[in-house]
């Protein structure tokens, strides 16, 4: 939903940003800024500065910072809309009401009231965990060696043996039969009436990334099929679009998640300090699974069941990993089926070793292939070549497949040369990728277009760290000096505030609230300026800024120019004048 700029900025100015971060960050009082230990790298002396003045944040270590909406969007993954009501709600400040069609409306209504009567089962199933009905499951859990706080944090439950038992006590709340079996807890038809979904079951409430329940996962006590049975899909349960134990591996602060089979060897990982531990919720892994990931961390750790089952499902998983971009590895838990049961018998740090020494996806993939090869034959070793030559070159970049091509060459005790040969050769055959071809040589024009906008960024962190910078170039360098739309965008606002009179910041990034372009607007008033130890260096280093900047937007409106305009060659002409007059000019920081 869009939101006013008046209301974004009540919402920030009501959420002091040294009160917000403090609640995350230890912070300690330095002269007119905050410090602590960044929360987005590993540090041990603190860097992290959050200003009250500019309400903005700064690390001077990794170069994270922003405003207080770009650090819940950091730390908590949020996206803007939702940082922006988290901090609504901790604020009291009420938010407009969104306007719907009336089938929108219609809708949002039934997801509302889909998610209350899903909390409200939650809630009913664990008071039956505790009631004497629930003793048989409770013992289950127990036995597993789940603690009391493991149960309570994960919400668990049971559903008793009656099979009209939920329906009876949510139809006494007030919900109709539509409702409730709309909501997947409940099935309906002429014979029976309306019937539970879940009876005589363990209960795990699925919830969404924001801990709001959406679906469930039941494991039935005894011997009843099927073993594990989940909440159909409903308007608000997406199989494939959802992870179980995402709300809370999200604020985990790993870099990597540990993807699992089940339930409970995410709550077992959970409980021995692994809480960056997800499962799917039984499906196979999706790229929509890819995609939730890829919000969150970059780096996937496959801890699947050591059985064939597993195996496969891991095999599978791992393209489509690659395909989004997240690089997957391998953890072995021979002798052991699955993390749970590695963790009850091997503990915690055996498995942080496991987790050290886990394989490539790639390399694991082909430990898997070798089993279908006689690999004491010459037959059957060159059969297993070809095919991992084969595989080799699916690999569209160059080094990439290089890097593989020797890591293979080293643990398959072949030259590397000869396997390159084969790569390229079987790729040709197969039509599975065209031979290598080196690139044009392009470094010299990119690094020469990132440093312009380098300097860019430096001009304009300078400008609102030093408010004289900004009345000393005001009449050589404009926002339209500025290459890219978001660059001149925000340059405008800036220049706009420097007239007013009102310099803010933490308020220009309010105007960008798609989450790349918030990120990439924050980045621009953090560019770190290397240290220069005297005045005079900084002075000068602030002058070749300006006029590499003025420079470049000089070069890019002559390439736009026609040869025809001439009020255009005329104003380029006074623009070279002015870059001229700069390499006179005398400037000063504070």
């Amino acid at each position: 939903m869009y939101y006013s700029e008046d209301v974004i900025e009540e919402v920030r100015m009501k959420n002091d940003i040294v009160d917000v971060i403090s609640s995350y960050v230890r912070l300690q009082k330095k002269g007119s800024s905050y410090f602590g230990l960044c929360p987005f790298h590993n540090e041990k002396s603190p860097s992290f500065s959050v200003s009250r003045d500019k309400q903005m944040y700064y690390c001077f270590g990794c170069g994270a910072g922003g405003n207080v909406f770009t650090f819940l969007m950091e730390y908590e993954h949020f996206s803007f809309t939702e940082a922006l009501r988290y901090l609504a709600d901790r604020a009291g400040v009420e938010l407009p009401k969104e306007q719907y069609s009336k089938a929108a409306k219609e809708r949002a209504d039934l997801r509302e009231t889909l998610l209350a009567v899903n909390k409200l089962a939650a809630k009913y199933y664990f008071a039956q965990l505790k009631s004497e009905k629930g003793r048989q499951a409770y013992k289950y859990l127990t036995d597993r060696a789940l603690t009391e706080d493991t149960i309570v944090h994960f919400g668990l439950g049971y559903a008793t043996k009656y099979s009209d038992d939920l329906s009876r006590y949510l139809k006494m709340k007030g919900y109709s039969d539509e409702v409730i079996v709309q909501s997947g807890l409940a099935s309906i038809d002429e014979k029976h009436g309306i019937h539970d979904k879940f009876w005589n079951r363990v209960m795990f409430p699925i919830m969404d990334a924001n801990s709001r329940v959406i679906g469930f996962g039941g494991r039935v006590m005894g011997d009843g099929k099927p073993k594990y049975l989940n909440s159909p899909e409903t308007p608000i349960f997406d199989k494939s679009r959802n992870l179980y134990g995402l709300n809370r591996a999200r604020s985990s602060r790993k870099p990597y998640f540990l993807l699992c089979e089940g339930y409970m060897d995410v709550i077992a990982l959970h409980q021995a300090g692994f809480t960056n531990a997800v499962a799917s919720l039984g499906t196979a892994f999706t790229p929509g699974h890819a995609s939730l990931i890829k919000r969150y961390v970059q780096e996937v750790y496959l801890t699947y069941d050591s059985d064939e089952a597993g195996t496969k499902a891991a095999l599978r998983a791992m393209p489509i990993l690659k395909e989004a971009g997240i690089t997957a590895k391998v953890i072995r838990m021979d002798p052991y089926k699955d993390p749970d049961e590695f963790i009850k018998n091997l503990g915690a740090e055996a498995f942080e070793e496991r987790i050290r020494k886990a394989r490539n996806g790639f390399m694991y993939s082909l430990e898997v292939l070798e089993r279908q090869y006689d690999m004491n034959s010459p037959e059957g070793k060159t059969a297993f070549m070809q095919e991992v030559a084969a595989r080799l070159g699916e690999f569209e970049e160059q080094i990439e497949r290089d890097n593989y091509t020797e890591a293979v060459a080293k643990a398959y005790k072949v030259a590397f040369e000869d396997l390159k040969k084969l790569v390229s050769k079987t790729a040709v055959e197969r039509g599975l990728a065209a031979p290598a071809r080196r690139p044009k040589q392009t470094v010299t024009v990119k690094e020469k277009e990132d440093g312009n906008l380098k300097s860019q960024k430096i001009l304009l962190t300078w400008m609102i760290e030093d408010m004289t910078v900004f009345s000393q170039v005001k009449a050589y360098i404009t926002p339209e000096d500025f290459t890219g739309s978001l660059y001149k965008e925000v340059a405008s606002l800036l220049y706009e505030q420097y007239e007013e009179g009102e310099l803010n910041p933490a308020r220009i990034l309010n105007y960008f609230t798609d989450e790349e372009e918030h990120r990439e607007a924050a980045s621009l008033f953090h560019t770190k300026i290397r240290e220069l130890s005297t005045k005079e260096e900084q002075e000068k280093a602030l002058k070749e800024t300006v006029i590499k900047v003025k420079n470049h937007s000089i070069e890019e409106a002559g390439k736009a120019l026609a040869p025809t305009d001439i009020k255009g060659l005329q104003k380029l002409m006074e623009a070279k004048k002015d870059l001229q007059k700069l390499y006179q000019m005398q400037i000063s920081v504070k």
